[in-house]
């Protein structure tokens, strides 16, 4: 029997059995810290919980309009509208299980097979396979520890080729947290625009940003950018509401109508609850955020103190999200206990055994010098944790 070769073509997690490792050692009463997870270590604010309550005892639980309900693009469009001075229609907005899903929606939308698609590394694990899974090709750019992992105009040109399509965006950035100014975002509008490309800006982490930061959508620099870009966000990071699966998209009418013709036809509506409650969320107490990143902001510092004060390793200081991604090329080619540590899966594999600490291999984000770290968990879990890894430094 022949399966799919376009499935067959898509890439496991390379972290999957250090994650797995991880698990069962827990499972086993073992003191493992975690420096994995992708989500805030906070519940959803009571405000959320209760409207879903409410949606569920009104009734609020059958099918929906498959691109959302009305209730919750008009919250969008004000929330665009007013926090990113974006100009919207309820026509011009697709709400998805997620913004993974947003991700894939657009993808599918714009792609024919041999379009290339520019992203860059350190990226998010689910970019190229969501290209690769639209019959798109993936188009690498490699960004610069000293240039803070972002794209600059002369990598962008020695990327772009006739078959260019678009390029990924994704501002607070996982893995890197960089944020991008908005002279930054500038060029990447002029270089979309100079090669016709569309712009998928993924903007999920917009809240979480340190520093008095402003977050800028690009798609707001000026009508031309407003009409090529796709805006990909929702409420899991903001909002601590990952479990939920709440994104959404915004882009042309046209765009919007192919995404929500695919979505229509793959998961139909996303969770009539989860919608209710992401009403009350962009509309209702947004204090909750403030603490939280307050938190965040706090464990940041610390975490990148400490760092950058253990002998061959270092970090740059991200803006947003909440990830570290720590410096690691100084001790690759050394060994521990015997053991010669290549690369960042080893490193990552080795540390799990000697000093029980869980950290992402760089590698899943194309990266093989460097592995990355959450600050979302407790300062007990990040202190302990990062006790264990200068223990661990130390023996090699």
């Amino acid at each position: 029997m022949i399966l799919s070769k376009k499935a067959q073509q898509i890439s496991a997690s390379i972290t999957l059995a250090i994650t797995a490792k991880a698990k069962k050692m827990k499972e086993e009463g073992i003191d493992v810290i975690g420096f994995g997870a992708g989500e805030p270590d906070f519940n959803t604010p009571v405000n959320i919980q209760q409207a879903a309550i409410n949606a569920i005892q009104n009734g609020m639980t059958r099918y929906t309009a498959a691109s959302g309900i009305a209730e919750l693009k008009s919250a969008i469009v004000d929330k665009l509208k007013n926090e990113n001075n974006l100009t919207y229609k309820q026509s011009q907005i697709i709400v998805s299980t997620g913004a993974k899903q947003c991700l894939a929606n657009a993808l599918q939308a714009i792609l024919n097979p041999g379009d290339e698609v520019i992203i860059p590394i350190p990226y998010w694990v689910s970019y190229p396979e969501l290209v690769k899974l639209a019959d798109g090709t993936p188009v690498f750019v490699e960004t610069k520890e000293e240039n803070f992992f972002k794209y600059t105009p002369e990598l962008l040109e020695n990327a772009v080729t006739l078959n260019t399509k678009a390029i990924i965006l994704n501002s607070p950035n996982n893995p890197t947290g960089t944020v991008y100014s908005k002279d930054e975002l500038k060029f990447i509008a002029e270089f979309a625009k100079k090669h016709d490309l569309i712009i998928i800006s993924d903007e999920i982490y917009e809240k979480l940003i340190y520093d008095n930061i402003e977050h800028v959508s690009i798609a707001s620099l000026s009508q031309d950018t407003y009409e090529r870009t796709i805006v990909i966000n929702g409420l899991s990071k903001s909002y601590a509401m990952t479990g939920w699966r709440m994104g959404y998209a915004a882009s042309s009418e046209e765009i919007t109508k192919l995404m929500s013709n695919i979505q229509s036809h793959t998961t139909s509506n996303p969770t009539s609850i989860s919608q209710y409650a992401a009403v009350e969320a962009l509309r209702g107490d947004q204090s909750t955020i403030k603490e939280m990143i307050l938190e965040f902001k706090n464990r940041r510092n610390y975490m990148v103190e400490r760092i950058n004060n253990i002998n061959n390793l270092s970090c740059v200081k991200p803006s947003g999200a909440f990830y570290v991604m720590v410096n690691i090329s100084k001790l690759l080619g050394k060994t521990v206990d015997g053991e010669v540590i290549s690369n960042s899966l080893d490193f990552s594999r080795v540390l799990l055994e000697k000093e029980k600490v869980a950290v992402i291999p760089g590698s899943a984000f194309g990266v093989d010098n460097f592995i990355r770290l959450s600050y979302a968990t407790s300062m007990e879990n990040i202190q302990k944790g990062l006790d264990r890894i200068e223990d661990f430094v130390k023996m090699f």
